[in-house]
């Protein structure tokens, strides 16, 4: 997988992207932090809800993309940001609020990683994780099928494709020895959009781009037209022409 991503492709559909982060920090009762993280702060869409709640923390951020982070030092200057791998970060001194938003679901091993990262947090403090669960749809279906085709299996067969997730109950039973409180839930989000070629424009920044990562530009296109047309058979449009793109996503909020 490349180790670098689009934050301009990421933004084209913001809205939609930074929805599940309002809904996840909706759900942390801190009062006043004085040290914020977020963990995969992309190009800041998160970390800026973040700076925006609680203005009198100091809020660091933490991505593996170089693009993201340069991306996310204009949008927050007053936020102090890091490239990293959240899969080896260790922090200094813990945190209040601990945050991530759609970014945990790339890593493996989440038996070891979500405790390691729960102990970043301080006593009293919040650790805060929204993941897309959405591998059952179409949207990816589709393509790990045409993936694993006869014309695309040799290119695609090394695509580094985000493990999946783990059940509610497993990271319930993950949480509960350490935590004081545990809170998890599902919702499932109708995003409306145009036509197939619309939902493929939100995938292809994310769950799809480690495919895309090791295609030439001539089979990128290929390989997307051939995806699209796939898609188009699989969502039946509403009565305005429009498409309704079910998103499920997982949220866990606990305290230390």
């Amino acid at each position: 997988m490349s180790l670098d991503w689009n934050p301009k492709l990421y933004l084209r559909f913001g809205d939609e992207r930074t929805r599940a982060a309002l809904d996840l920090l909706a759900r942390v009762p801190a009062e006043a932090p004085q040290r914020v993280v977020d963990l995969g702060c992309g190009p800041a869409n998160s970390t800026m809800l973040l700076a925006a709640r609680w203005p009198g923390a100091a809020i660091d951020g933490v991505d593996s993309s170089a693009a993201m982070v340069a991306q996310a030092c204009t949008a927050l200057p007053s936020a102090r940001f890091e490239q990293g791998d959240i899969a080896s970060w260790t922090p200094k001194a813990p945190y209040d609020v601990v945050y991530s938003n759609a970014t945990l679901q790339w890593l493996p091993d989440h038996a070891t990683l979500i405790p390691r990262l729960f102990e970043a947090v301080a006593p009293g403090g919040w650790f805060a994780v929204q993941m897309p669960n959405n591998k059952a749809s179409p949207s990816q279906s589709v393509f790990r099928d045409l993936a694993a085709s006869p014309r695309w299996s040799g290119k695609l067969k090394d695509a580094a494709i985000s493990p999946p997730i783990g059940s509610v109950g497993f990271y319930d039973d993950l949480m509960r020895p350490a935590a004081r409180f545990v809170e998890l839930w599902e919702t499932e989000y109708q995003h409306r959009m145009q036509d197939a070629a619309a939902i493929v424009e939100f995938v292809r920044s994310t769950a799809i781009k480690p495919y895309l990562d090791l295609l030439s530009p001539d089979e990128l296109r290929d390989f997307l037209d051939e995806g699209t047309a796939l898609l188009a058979d699989r969502f039946e449009r509403r009565s305005d022409g429009t498409i309704l793109f079910p998103f499920r996503r997982l949220f866990l909020v606990a305290q230390r």
